[in-house]
């Protein structure tokens, strides 16, 4: 086991910041789905792959790229991944066509994947044991923190310039990010390289199925929904768009606070934690189209929307290091699995609005989380160390 001399939080908060990048980067087409789907003349379902592409690329990214790049530095590696997106997000800014503009999206897949791989594994070589979980914390806070600031903050700006800038603006922040990357991650050997059959292995696991076939359901459901949350709380919930930008920022304050709070809770209850997340969204996503339908209403049920599915990364992730026999190699797989399901959720999402409705689209979503809610629910709790009570 490496030995740090002293804790690398500031290292802890680069790979923060580029977990805050990548999430922005994948979800900000969300907030700028009409904006985007009016200016290259497409409909909002098929303006969707926006987030479909990068999705399913990041997904075979993830396991494949560190097996590819073998004994490299993992130093090297988070740093090129963000440089990868400095490109991605250059070009999407200066697309000129619908095709271009998913041809760009693909080399933002490629850098969500290869550094969400590396990312999720990482705190126990920066940190003591004993502080892992706060790191853990701090880098997963990138993804709440891309809810509260990055993508309604993206969107504001979208609003009030065109798209293009807030691609723009990725890009520039991801230069600096790439830079702060290289000056404060130590060097990261990978402690034995990542092999295709390592992946495999990790499923004969119970605790590393249980989480992917749960994250799958979860995410699946979550952005088959939420990738159409703008025309949701204008149609349902009566939610002018010019407001819309401002209550993704509370849905994102919530999520942070959803992502502290699973940060203290799972490190000691990662079973209840997990159960209670699929349990949750069941009920909000259920209700929306029903009690939804006024806007402080709407606001509340997203605000705890929020909160459930900022704890994901977080309380996912220490199920894992639980459970998993190479941490490393489940991580992938997990990077693997939440990046399709954000793909196939939009793209989900997208067939049933374009063919039913907001909120038979809602309703199938809630399917998904009863899945992903019977599913903890069957498995013995003492997989991860718990009594069931």
């Amino acid at each position: 086991m490496e030995q740090q001399e002293s804790p690398r939080w500031w290292a802890v908060v680069a790979v923060m910041i580029g977990i805050f990048l990548l999430v922005t980067a994948e979800q900000l087409p969300i907030g700028l789905l009409s904006q985007v789907a009016d200016s290259m003349g497409v409909t909002p379902g098929m303006a969707g792959l926006m987030v479909t592409v990068p999705g399913v690329v990041a997904a075979f990214s993830a396991p494949l790229l560190p097996v590819a790049v073998g004994r490299l530095d993992r130093r090297i590696m988070l740093t090129l991944m963000m440089a990868v997106m400095v490109l991605g997000s250059v070009l999407s800014a200066m697309a000129s066509n619908f095709v271009f503009l998913l041809a760009a999206r693909v080399l933002v897949g490629i850098s969500i994947g290869g550094f969400w791989a590396i990312a999720g594994s990482i705190a126990p070589r920066l940190v003591p044991s004993a502080q892992v979980p706060k790191a853990m914390t701090i880098i997963f806070g990138g993804v709440a923190a891309a809810s509260v600031l990055g993508v309604p903050l993206g969107t504001l700006l979208g609003d009030l310039s065109n798209w293009r800038v807030a691609f723009g603006a990725l890009g520039g922040l991801s230069l600096i990010t790439a830079l702060a990357l290289w000056f404060w991650l130590p060097p990261l050997p990978p402690r034995e390289p990542v092999r295709l059959r390592m992946l495999a292995q990790q499923l004969k696991n119970r605790g590393v199925r249980v989480a992917v076939l749960t994250t799958g359901f979860v995410v699946v459901g979550h952005f088959a929904a939420y990738t159409f949350i703008s025309p949701i709380l204008q149609e349902i919930s009566g939610i002018a768009q010019r407001h819309v930008g401002s209550l993704l920022l509370l849905y994102g304050a919530a999520g942070i606070l959803g992502n502290i709070a699973a940060g203290v809770f799972a490190g000691r209850h990662s079973y209840r934690a997990v159960l209670a997340i699929p349990s949750l969204l069941l009920v909000v996503v259920v209700l929306f189209p029903l009690l939804g339908v006024q806007p402080i209403s709407g606001v509340m049920l997203l605000m705890v929307w929020g909160a459930v599915i900022g704890s994901v990364s977080a309380s996912i992730q220490t199920w894992i290091l639980r459970t998993a026999p190479n941490t490393e190699a489940a991580t992938a797989l997990m990077a693997f699995v939440f990046n399709m399901s954000i793909g196939l959720g939009a793209m989900v999402g997208g067939q049933v609005v374009d063919t039913t409705s907001l909120p038979m689209d809602m309703w199938a979503a809630s399917g998904l989380f009863l899945l992903g809610m019977l599913l903890v629910w069957r498995t013995p709790s003492r997989i991860v160390g718990e009594k069931r009570r």
